[in-house]
């Protein structure tokens, strides 16, 4: 982060963030991020917004995946978004979850965005700056895979208190946990905790644990990097169909509790 001097002459920190809309005012902003794609990120994202609605607080999802969003679909959302002259009008879930995503702006959702880094870093802005959100107790972001320029846009524009790390048990796990957290380490953001999907599923006859992924390794990845295993969320068929569907407002994400906890005491 640049350094300005102050009327003292002194070096301190050059604030980027971005002023949230006039009309908004959100309370807590957490990032759900991966060091690499396909490992569930929106799920968690979602999964962790929907955990928190049913406890009662008023829940946003800024949708940061600008050349991927999911999130829309997941919850049935199709159409545009209304505006007047004081912003942008999130889209509302049927559980009073509001989305802000890319595909919620398009005139065809399934166009895809062609656009450069910096155009893409400049519409996260303006999901803050533009969109009326109103009031939100919990604001998760739900970052594009990877380090690049749209997790940088995101720590340094918006308030951001902590992340959760996203990841699956496959091979090169380690080498994946430590690329996200060494970005969060690098922009000063605290890590809350790690979330493992495809961890296991269930036998539907006799309830054994299976590992078609292989078996899991966080446990030691977490407690090298002193960070806490929040939820390692099964491989359930149901979860994927309502997801397909539209269908996510509905979903009971009680696989996530412990992370919903985490982020409650942040």
């Amino acid at each position: 982060m640049a350094e300005v001097n102050n009327t003292n002459g002194e070096a301190k920190p050059e604030d980027f963030r971005a002023e949230e809309n006039a009309f908004s005012n959100i309370s807590h902003v957490v990032a759900v991020m991966s060091g690499k794609g396909g490992v569930g990120k929106s799920l968690v994202t979602a999964s962790l917004a929907n955990s928190m609605a049913v406890q009662g607080h008023s829940v946003g999802i800024l949708d940061a995946d600008i050349t991927g969003p999911s999130i829309p679909k997941m919850y049935g959302m199709h159409g545009s978004a209304q505006s007047d002259g004081n912003g942008i009008y999130p889209f509302v879930a049927d559980n009073g979850i509001e989305v802000m995503s890319t595909n919620l702006l398009l005139p065809n959702e399934e166009d895809p965005v062609i656009w450069r880094g910096p155009v893409i870093a400049g519409v996260v802005k303006q999901f803050w700056t533009d969109v009326i959100w109103g009031q939100v107790d919990y604001m998760f972001v739900d970052m594009p895979p990877g380090t690049g320029d749209v997790p940088l846009t995101v720590f340094q524009s918006l308030p951001v208190e902590g992340i959760v790390i996203v990841t699956s048990p496959q091979d090169l796990v380690r080498m994946v946990v430590m690329k996200a957290v060494k970005m969060a380490e690098m922009m000063n953001v605290p890590i809350i905790g790690i979330v493992e999907n495809y961890s296991y599923m269930e036998c539907p006859h006799c309830g054994e644990k299976l590992y078609p992924f292989g078996e899991s390794h966080i446990d030691e990845i977490a407690a090298e990097l002193k960070i806490p295993v929040l939820g390692k969320i099964p491989v359930r068929p149901e979860i994927a169909k309502a997801a397909d569907a539209g269908d996510f407002a509905g979903v009971t994400a009680d696989y996530v509790d412990d992370a919903a906890v985490a982020i409650a005491k942040m």
